[in-house]
């Protein structure tokens, strides 16, 4: 039989032939041999779980539903350049004169778009280059001198009857484009490479509206999130 006592269970032998001194072989017990320590099994202290449908994030009860989207919400910030924080932000534009009947009035529909959102004309710089092609070097300056938020650049590259056309575009693209990463100021393609010259007139005031006043507001978002989230 077994007794259990102090924590401690002590196996006592009870051989089934009625001497006590018997070996115990062929009774269909095996016996502890005497004088052998006794097992001892240490008590199991039982453990609770408690699980519970909420929280404590800073002295509030938060159910565990709301906990994912809450602490998510907690933990994103986002960023985003203002239209309407334009103080202080100065901008330059390069103009290619190729094609000037377009590039003009992408321009003025530029500088309209600066005026409209108090963008002050002290704080614009025209640049004017031969072409498209001379656009990307001159906008790269202009974004290491450090004196600039945002470079607007401007053009505009017409389909003719030779691949000239893929060649300047794919350079203006690229140029611009190396202009920003190597400058670390945010350059902004306002470049219309269009089939015919229909095409471009209707994107520089027509009834596609004036690309240039787009790409003036991108640029005054770019200046904004640089200067007032990314510095």
């Amino acid at each position: 039989m077994a007794s259990i006592g102090n924590g401690r269970c002590w196996i006592q032998e009870r051989l089934l032939s009625g001497s006590g001194s018997g070996s115990g072989r062929g009774s269909g017990v095996f016996p502890i041999p005497r004088g052998r320590p006794s097992a001892t099994i240490l008590p199991r202290k039982s453990t609770s779980l408690s699980f519970s449908s909420s929280f404590q994030l800073q002295g509030f009860p938060v159910d565990m539903k709301q906990r994912s989207s809450f602490v998510q919400a907690l933990a994103v910030r986002r960023f985003v350049g203002s239209l309407a924080k334009t103080q202080g932000l100065r901008f330059a534009v390069v103009v290619a004169r190729f094609n000037e009947i377009v590039t003009k009035q992408l321009l003025e529909g530029a500088l309209d778009a600066f005026s409209k959102y108090s963008v002050n004309e002290e704080d614009i710089d025209v640049v004017w280059v031969p072409g498209c092609f001379e656009i990307g070097i001159v906008a790269e300056r202009l974004g290491k001198s450090q004196k600039y938020h945002a470079i607007l650049c401007i053009g505009a590259v017409i389909r003719g009857d030779t691949s000239h056309y893929d060649a300047v575009a794919n350079s203006a693209a690229s140029g611009v484009l190396s202009a920003g990463l190597n400058s670390g100021v945010p350059c902004i393609f306002g470049v219309l490479t269009c089939d015919d010259m229909d095409q471009a007139l209707n994107r520089a005031g027509g009834k596609s509206g004036n690309k240039g006043a787009e790409c003036a507001l991108t640029a005054i978002e770019m200046a904004s999130l640089f200067e007032h989230h990314l510095k």
